[in-house]
């Protein structure tokens, strides 16, 4: 069964560049990958130079090979490519859903407070978080640890550690990026309306 067989030459370039595209970037050799796929490496070689059209059963097992899926495989680039930003001004926030992932999010936020200085108004939950600092100095209090962070200095961790950021020495920015129990820990404490510490 053909995939494509009418005047869809950009998307039948694109699916064989991206075909192309990740072999080599997973330092494979058309032999690997057609052994991968189960395709000779002639048939392999002539899928990716346009000579052989593009079959649908054939996309699939490549994409497998590929560790990738028939939609990433045959997507087309987006419109949509800019966003912008929701801003949460009862936050201090601008938040970008991230598109690859419908749970993850992406946070800038300025701080002018210091980090709580009670254990007790940290706040752990399940998640993931990375943060790099934009401006300033922040401070990360990690369980039992203090991290400074400069400019550009970044951190990544397990939210299930009690944690809390704040700045020290003036404001700081920070851009945050939180998966989808992360974002779903600090809603959760943004609802109570509670004064803890400046988190993301």
């Amino acid at each position: 069964m053909l995939l494509m067989t009418q005047d869809d030459g950009e998307i039948d370039s694109l699916v064989r560049k991206r075909i192309r595209a990740l072999r080599v970037a997973q330092g494979w050799s058309l032999d690997e990958l057609a052994t991968r796929a189960r395709l000779s490496p002639s048939t392999l070689s002539r899928i990716e130079n346009g000579r052989r059209r593009l079959a649908l059963d054939q996309l699939v097992t490549l994409a497998r090979a590929l560790d990738t899926s028939l939609d990433q495989l045959v997507e087309t680039a987006a419109d949509d490519v800019i966003t912008s930003p929701v801003i949460d001004a009862a936050h201090d926030l601008m938040r970008w859903p991230v598109r690859a992932d419908p749970g993850m999010t992406v946070v800038r936020q300025r701080m002018t407070n210091p980090p709580p200085d009670s254990p007790a108004r940290m706040r752990a939950h399940p998640g993931r978080e990375w943060l790099v600092v934009l401006s300033g100095t922040a401070v990360l209090m990690l369980g039992n640890s203090r991290f400074r962070m400069e400019a550009n200095q970044a951190a990544e961790f397990p939210t299930m550690l009690p944690h809390a950021i704040g700045a020290e020495g003036g404001p700081c920015e920070i851009l945050g990026i939180f998966d989808r129990d992360a974002r779903r820990g600090h809603q959760r404490r943004e609802g109570t309306g509670e004064a803890g510490p400046p988190s993301p």
